[in-house]
């Protein structure tokens, strides 16, 4: 297990989330996209082909009831894309990300949500930017999501990939906790925290810097 502290508030996570969850404290918000289990309907064809697909085809066979449940079991605000796959509570607040028309894929996906407030739509380009994942969302996207958290300072993601959400929040001047399990996507992931932290966007206050060095566990 290995943890890096970016900057004061700003740390990730590698291992697998059952085992680092319970050792977190207080989080304000969670704001994730697990895998869905859908990769098997992705085989084949050029789908099949794409290396990009193939690595996804490996993780996205194993999404599990049990990681949103230890998701829900938080209480905190909580967004959960992917959410329809899933078994969840019902919510009459579902955010929904409506894309551009492409023939063979889905025109939106959907985000589970325990919010006491109204269903809500955005819609852009399925990505800003070269994609480091197969599933890497937009930034502008998941910093829609957190605004949504209200006043959430400690945003989680336990399935953080290639870290967009932690992107998200420190552009947005929140902290960020992150846990990823494929060592190659947690050091994406703290490439791109890091670029975000020396870049941030105006009248935005940045992170302090770290007060430790990263730590082997």
């Amino acid at each position: 297990m290995r943890v890096e502290h970016l900057a004061e508030g700003v740390e990730v996570h590698l291992g697998d989330c059952r085992d680092i969850l319970p050792t977190l404290g207080r989080v304000d918000a969670v704001v994730t996209d697990p895998p869905y289990g859908i990769a098997k309907n992705m085989q084949g064809g050029t789908w099949g082909a794409s290396n990009k697909i193939k690595k996804m085809q490996e993780w996205d066979q194993n999404a599990q009831q049990e990681w949103v449940d230890d998701i829900i079991k938080l209480n905190v605000p909580a967004i959960i894309w992917g959410g329809n796959y899933f078994i969840t509570p019902s919510s009459r607040c579902w955010l929904v990300w409506k894309k551009p028309y492409f023939p063979t894929m889905a025109d939106c996906e959907l985000a589970w949500t325990n919010f006491d407030a109204n269903a809500r739509v955005w819609e852009g380009n399925r990505t800003d930017g070269q994609k480091e994942h197969p599933t890497q969302k937009p930034v502008s996207l998941i910093q829609w999501c957190i605004r949504h958290t209200d006043n959430a300072q400690t945003i989680l993601d336990p399935f953080m990939g290639s870290g967009t959400t932690g992107v998200a929040a420190v552009k947005l001047g929140r902290k960020f906790i992150g846990i990823e399990i494929d060592p190659g996507y947690f050091d994406i992931a703290c490439r791109r925290i890091s670029d975000a932290l020396a870049r941030p966007d105006l009248f935005i206050e940045r992170p302090a810097p770290a007060k430790q060095e990263a730590l082997e566990l």
